[in-house]
């Protein structure tokens, strides 16, 4: 049985269940235990249930010392209320809401204004839209030092996942990721830069990644650490 035929699919392996998408870029299996302690497989068309199982087996040591990493982060940061004075972040600074009659949102002298009735959508656009030409530009420096080339970058939500890329050179970024210090924001672009060249986690992709950025270690260290206090909100409609 091709698991593809069963897009989307979720495989369990002993007391693993591994969420399995497919993808005609992928030439082999990739396995994320994501930010919020699930496991997703990507895999390319050809791939059978046999196969995946046999990795999963294979990686079943990695795969639960890694789940005891996310553990090892404690609870989730509590939710946040869309009131006045309420804190979100952005390029690693905190910003007050403020709720004004009417307008759009934006940021100025130190303050989100929101038009009063907006939420979470709207904030999330407001990441998106300042997101967009922030990152282009910034992805520019990185992508002219690692020699490769970017064909486009978009901001998205991304589920749990910082970053994607394809063979094509389109670079995915979570709107998210705008909430984070310029550093980690430069890290995860050169993460994503980097699987233009190699499409794995091997030696030689974190090669890359150590050439562009050669403290990478502690900037992907302090990624995790603060990653999971980042606001990411439920299902927006």
């Amino acid at each position: 049985m091709v698991i593809a035929s069963f897009c989307p699919e979720v495989l369990q392996v002993g007391d693993l269940e591994v969420s399995v998408s497919v993808s005609n870029n992928r030439k082999n299996i990739r396995l994320t235990v994501e930010r919020d302690s699930s496991v997703s497989a990507v895999i390319p068309p050809q791939i059978s249930t046999a196969e995946l199982t046999k990795l999963v087996e294979a990686k079943r040591s990695w795969l639960y010392r890694k789940l005891a990493e996310k553990r090892e982060l404690g609870e989730a940061p509590p939710e946040k209320k869309f009131v006045s004075g309420e804190g979100f972040h952005y390029l690693g600074r905190s910003y007050r809401l403020r709720f004004v009659p009417e307008g759009e949102v934006r940021l100025i002298r130190g303050r989100f204004e929101l038009p009063e009735g907006s939420g979470a959508k709207e904030l999330v656009n407001w990441y998106r839209r300042v997101g967009d030409p922030w990152l282009t530009h910034r992805v520019r420096r990185w992508e002219v030092q690692m020699g490769v080339e970017v064909s486009g970058l978009r901001v998205r939500q991304l589920g749990y996942r910082w970053g994607s890329c394809s063979n094509g050179g389109q670079v995915n970024i979570h709107w998210a990721t705008m909430q984070l210090p310029p550093s980690l924001v430069d890290y995860v672009l050169v993460h994503e830069l980097a699987h233009l060249k190699r499409p794995d986690h091997s030696a030689k992709f974190w090669h890359i990644v150590e050439q562009a950025i050669p403290c990478h270690q502690d900037l992907r260290q302090r990624l995790r650490r603060i990653g999971d206090d980042l606001w990411l909100p439920g299902e927006i409609h």
